[in-house]
């Protein structure tokens, strides 16, 4: 757009962005472009006329704009462009909200900040956030329960709770957030795996480790430079100082393994 843009234009703009980015194959070089061009738009028309920051129209045609850059950049996994697009609505979501109505998307995006901040482990933020949020949705909008349950369990250290929150999702989107949080959650579990056992079969690691597969296992095990004995189903684990002598995770880690074993059994 050349000049600044009328409120039309920038509304068209707008419509043929959101079509595109909720098309079966979008185009997410496109939908970047025009999400540019919206930005700029946006900034053209703010400073051509300072009045408009009063105008309610303007005002959700900029929360909707915000919103699906939000929404894109899930899809695209750009994690630093998220968190910005989420402080740009906070004014939107807890502060003045410019007389609008709420957005039905709102909850969605704050449940996803809130696992992007469990994620990146941010406990003092995600409480902070939780604060924000009025007590009745904190206990029934099912967006924001999901990473409040989660948050618990992670600091009872039920790990267990976790990777079944996994298949709980309220929406599809949060399981960017999950996957991150299981990957940094399995790492940590691997590490105690270490100093915990000389060795284990190809099951019992699945299971402590949260793998659906044995080729998700073995690929984990290669990154981590682990030795995999395939006639013997078994991974041996690199011999450190540490396992040697008892290691104090140890007791949590065969817990972990039992309850592994038992989940198996059930399901």
């Amino acid at each position: 757009m050349v000049g600044v843009p009328s409120a039309q234009e920038l509304s068209g703009l707008y419509d043929r962005t959101r079509a595109e980015l909720d098309s079966p194959r979008p185009n997410h070089n496109a939908v970047k472009t025009q999400l540019s061009q919206l930005k700029v738009g946006l900034v053209k028309i703010a400073l051509h006329n300072a009045q408009v920051e009063l105008d309610p129209k303007f005002q959700l045609t900029k929360r909707s704009i915000l919103e699906m850059g939000a929404e894109f950049s899930i899809k695209t996994g750009d994690i630093p462009a998220f968190e910005r697009y989420i402080a740009q609505l906070e004014i939107f979501y807890y502060e003045s909200k410019h007389g609008l109505a709420e957005s039905n998307v709102m909850y969605p995006l704050i449940g996803l900040n809130l696992l992007r901040l469990l994620s990146e482990n941010l406990i003092a933020d995600f409480h902070t956030t939780l604060e924000r949020i009025d007590l009745a949705q904190l206990q029934s909008n099912p967006y924001i329960v999901h990473p409040v349950k989660l948050e618990q369990a992670l600091m009872e250290g039920s790990y267990k709770k976790v990777w079944q929150a996994r298949a709980e999702v309220p929406t599809p989107e949060y399981l960017f957030f999950m996957d991150i949080l299981m990957a940094t959650i399995r790492n940590e579990v691997a590490s105690c795996v270490e100093k915990s056992y000389s060795n284990l079969p190809f099951d019992d690691a699945k299971s402590v480790l949260f793998f659906t597969s044995m080729d998700e296992l073995l690929r984990f095990a290669q990154e981590r430079r682990w030795a995999v004995s395939p006639s013997e189903k078994r991974i041996t684990f690199p011999s450190t100082t540490e396992n040697t002598r008892m290691f104090q995770g140890e007791t949590i880690m065969k817990q972990t393994l039992t309850y592994a074993r038992e989940l198996e059994r059930i399901v």
